[in-house]
């Protein structure tokens, strides 16, 4: 508990710090890549949210995932890509692999799905290479080109309301 408490003030330093001369550029381009970033530890419909994206007409195979866990239970069988605190060197760089090249994925849109803002998953948002960025309107809003005030159970209304404002934008 005490760990947590000091690495996550540690993120928090590394956060404000790169916060202060962030500005996210947006890109013209059409939607055609998604990266989704979940916190597990909260939402647990990640399947759900992705086959409501499929609905509006996004590729399967279009979309990537990555999930925040508070922590992996030893005989705990996990999907794909996810990472822990444990993952996150203490200069702030992300040491698995697979998360890393996930940061490092030109995305066209990523939706950072949390609505409590937690250390390592600012820092993945902030971190991602992404052209367009969308959140909840809850989370710092200087992370996120577009954010949307919903609640992250409702799951269905935030896709919606997306895509809504995506065909206005031109991007889809």
């Amino acid at each position: 508990m005490f760990l947590k408490f000091i690495k996550d003030f540690g993120l928090k330093k590394i956060i404000k710090k790169k916060l202060s001369g962030y500005k996210p550029v947006s890109s013209p381009d059409r939607v055609m890549t998604v990266g989704i970033l979940v916190d597990e530890s909260y939402f647990l419909d990640k399947e759900l949210l992705i086959s409501e994206l499929v609905s509006f007409g996004i590729a399967r195979n279009a979309i990537k995932t990555l999930s925040f866990k508070e922590r992996v239970r030893p005989k705990e069988i996990v999907d794909c890509c996810h990472y822990t605190r444990k993952d996150i060197s203490v200069t702030g760089n992300f040491e698995k692999t697979d998360v890393a090249e996930f940061i490092d994925t030109p995305f066209d849109m990523l939706i950072s799905y949390y609505d409590l803002e937690k250390p390592p998953l600012v820092l993945a948002t902030l971190k991602s290479k992404a052209k367009f960025k969308v959140g909840f309107s809850s989370v710092d809003n200087r992370l996120n080109h577009f954010m949307i005030s919903s609640q992250a159970e409702k799951y269905t209304e935030f896709v919606s309301e997306l895509f809504k404002y995506l065909k206005i934008l031109n991007k889809i």
